[in-house]
């Protein structure tokens, strides 16, 4: 009850000088920056851009329209920040789950975007490759959100408590002396070049599968996946991969043969996973492999919403992968930011979970060039907020559907039409020259609080 009325001095306090400093020169400003906030959509760390655009005749040269940020408040134009990961921006994080709900669902469904119908009678399934065990961790509830016993062992670290959803012990280990720092900063740190592998494997699979040579094979099939990496609570990646089977042809997305089936894929990917092994660097020690874990789970996708028993839907699979796009390591206790030097004492008070700092600064030790040189390539220390994980969280191939860069092409393309629309002039016949120039990022802790204010207010009035 004390502290009830000291929150909005707070906010005044921080306010207050942004709405002086805004009308310093005219009321102008201050309404433009409401607008330019209002046409962000809710970013909380927009860009700051400073330089000027000008519109002319093609023919003559002569200029049409003008355009620069010297009328703008602070001199400066905001622009979303197009941070994918909500925690930084949810605004534009789900702009992003948004893109990827449509660029999986475009090689499921086809039709639209350069990806044809047929692709719904291909071969396809949605697998999850998981990382090896580097000691018991805490065990959440299974799979049917029933809380099991956790770990009821007789010998070695045990626990035989029911782990709720939620339970911040759930993925740290029970015996933190006798887990395997090293192994797991190392396999996240792999994880990329293990996927690239099994990829490579699955096609020989595949073509050993049908009897084939992997050069016969490729002449008349091509895999097509779209993935993304998800970490799990105990700070290791996982993979969840849409994989089709594609006729090969340079005319565009084909059938593939009738002895390409579903369960020849499945079987491939169990037995590709299984056939991984990845040499990490010698440290002074015996050879450490690093290889896939024992869980994989392989479930094929039918055609339509329905879907029943092992199958999955083709909306449940788009909207399953496109969650886990927006997120990255700090759903497992760690930074959303580079760590620094400075932070490393001081990782509890930002929140870092024990486990995960253990990780972090084991990640900061392995990365010292001086002490081991052998893995400076992995750039550990630039990794180490993300528990040494260095890969993209979502990719895809080639050939599996559109790309983020055509849909977010599209969108500008589109609001590009309406401006022109609203011209006075022909803009077949016209050239758009300008000069931009970065100034910085984010809002101030007032304007922060204001913006907040604002797209708050706006959606309330919309949700009305």
């Amino acid at each position: 009850m004390t502290q009830a009325p000291e929150l909005p001095a707070r906010i005044g306090d921080l306010v207050g000088p942004v709405i002086r400093d805004l009308t310093r020169r005219s009321s102008h400003d201050l309404t433009r920056w409401v607008q330019q906030v209002h046409r962000l959509g809710g970013c909380r760390e927009p860009i700051r851009l400073t330089g000027h655009t000008h519109t002319l005749d093609a023919h003559t040269g002569e200029i049409l329209t003008s355009y620069s940020t010297r009328a703008e408040p602070h001199g400066q134009l905001l622009i979303r920040c197009g941070n994918r990961r909500a925690t930084r921006c949810p605004a534009c994080a789900e702009v992003y789950r948004r893109d990827t709900f449509h660029l999986i669902r475009s090689g499921l469904l086809g039709g639209d975007k350069g990806v044809p119908e047929t692709v719904r009678t291909h071969p396809r399934v949605f697998a999850t490759l998981t990382a090896p065990s580097f000691g018991p961790v805490h065990r959440g509830p299974g799979k049917d959100g029933q809380a099991v016993v956790c770990h009821p062992r007789r010998t070695g670290p045990a626990c035989f408590d029911r782990h709720e959803a939620g339970d911040p012990r759930i993925g740290q280990p029970l015996d933190p002396d006798t887990y395997d720092y090293t192994g797991h900063v190392l396999w996240n740190a792999h994880a990329g070049n293990l996927w690239r592998r099994f990829t490579i494997y699955l096609r020989r699979h595949l073509a050993a599968s049908a009897g084939l040579t992997r050069k016969d094979f490729d002449r008349m099939v091509r895999v097509s996946f779209a993935k993304v990496a998800e970490f799990q609570a105990r700070g290791v990646v996982h993979f969840h991969a849409v994989i089709r089977l594609d006729g090969r042809s340079d005319e565009g997305v084909i059938p593939p043969p009738a002895w390409a089936t579903v369960d020849l894929l499945t079987d491939a990917i169990r037995t590709a996973v299984k056939a991984v092994r990845l040499d990490a660097p010698d440290l002074g020690q015996p050879s450490r492999h690093l290889v896939w874990g024992r869980q994989v789970d392989v479930r094929p996708i039918d055609p339509g919403d329905l879907h029943d028993g092992p199958h999955l839907s083709e909306r449940a699979v788009a909207a399953y992968v496109a969650k886990y796009a927006t997120k990255a390591a700090e759903t497992s206790g760690t930074l959303d930011r580079r760590v620094k030097p400075r932070d490393l004492p001081a990782l509890h008070e930002q929140g870092v979970s024990e486990h995960a700092a253990r990780l972090i600064r084991t990640a900061w030790t392995l990365g010292d060039p001086d002490t081991h040189p052998i893995l400076a390539g992995l750039h550990l220390r630039d990794w180490a907020h993300m528990l040494g994980f260095r890969g993209h969280f979502s990719t895809k191939s080639r050939t599996y559907s559109t790309t983020l860069t055509r849909l977010r092409q599209a969108r500008a393309d589109f609001r590009l039409r309406m401006t022109f629309a609203r011209l006075p002039y022909d803009p077949d016949s016209t050239l758009v020259v300008g000069s931009w120039a970065y100034a910085g990022q984010g809002f101030t802790p007032g304007e922060a609080a204001l913006a907040i204010q604002l797209t708050d207010d706006t959606a309330g009035g919309n949700s009305s």
